[in-house]
């Protein structure tokens, strides 16, 4: 009898698989919806698809009578910038910091101890001194992903390289390789997928901390409108963002991944092993 950790599902079964739990979530808000407008036409909490679409219809294709843009897109594009930018020197400080905190023993032991108690920080904790320090401008938004993410990046990449050969090093230094060649020759090209992996890793947590921003001090965003709608109970409007923005997360994801799978296939193909 085969045993059910060996069923494997076909690409056709799978993919059917993974839409159903959506498709389920669907039809039991259409029920739900269908339910309590049937008892009250005038609720709020529960909008019908019709109504969610007439509103995303106004968001985002009708420019705004206010500034003459279009919220939705400019919504979008200050949230992915904010992402963006904040990840971007998330990931090159956990690069920067977690080598050669795994690396050479010195660092690690001069170093280790400090990160290991600031990722222990809660960043959100720490808001309201990043907008008395930078300002409500854009800086400490940016700032609040950076000291929440790079931590979490720079423990990831050091346990990696803690985790490396030792008998590939010593045969490298063997053969006179010095400590700056063996972080750019060895450790760093094998480390640059695993960067992503954990830059893929942080994007939850990084758009968590940008709503959070947004939602305190900000003029546009996808937080920021969330936010200033819930007062009016405009779920026609804040689940769609809520929707659009996993989406976003989800697309970033895959294409990080694409993206490592392009750039280094020896190291999905390693995974895999």
């Amino acid at each position: 009898m085969k045993r059910l950790i060996n069923h494997r599902p076909s690409r056709a079964n799978a993919l059917w698989m993974g839409v159903l739990p959506f498709i389920l979530i669907g039809i039991v808000y259409l029920f739900a919806s269908h339910a309590r407008l049937a008892e009250n036409p005038d609720d709020k909490l529960l909008p019908s698809f019709t109504q969610i679409v007439q509103t995303m219809e106004k968001s985002a294709l009708t420019p705004s009578k206010r500034s003459g843009e279009i919220l939705f897109i400019q919504d979008t594009l200050a949230s992915l910038s904010r992402l963006g930018l904040g990840v971007l020197i998330s990931a090159l400080l956990g690069l920067a910091l977690g080598i050669p905190l795994g690396l050479i023993p010195l660092v690690r032991s001069g170093l280790s101890p400090f990160v290991a108690a600031f990722s222990m920080v809660p960043p959100i904790a720490i808001l309201p001194i990043l907008f008395i320090v930078f300002g409500m401008g854009e800086v400490a938004k940016v700032a609040l992903i950076v000291i929440g993410v790079t931590p979490l990046i720079v423990r990831d990449l050091q346990q990696r390289v803690e985790e490396f050969s030792r008998e590939q090093l010593i045969k490298a230094q063997t053969l006179g390789a010095s400590t700056w060649t063996l972080v750019i020759r060895i450790i760093l090209p094998q480390m640059l997928p695993r960067l992503l992996d954990s830059v893929r890793l942080t994007l939850g947590t990084a758009w968590i901390f940008l709503i959070s921003a947004e939602a305190i001090a900000a003029t546009e965003g996808l937080g920021y409108r969330i936010f200033l709608v819930r007062r009016y109970l405009a779920m026609d409007l804040i689940l769609p963002y809520v929707v659009w923005i996993t989406l976003l997360a989800f697309l970033a994801d895959f294409l990080l991944k694409k993206f490592t799978c392009k750039l280094f296939p020896w190291y999905e193909t390693k995974e895999r092993a």
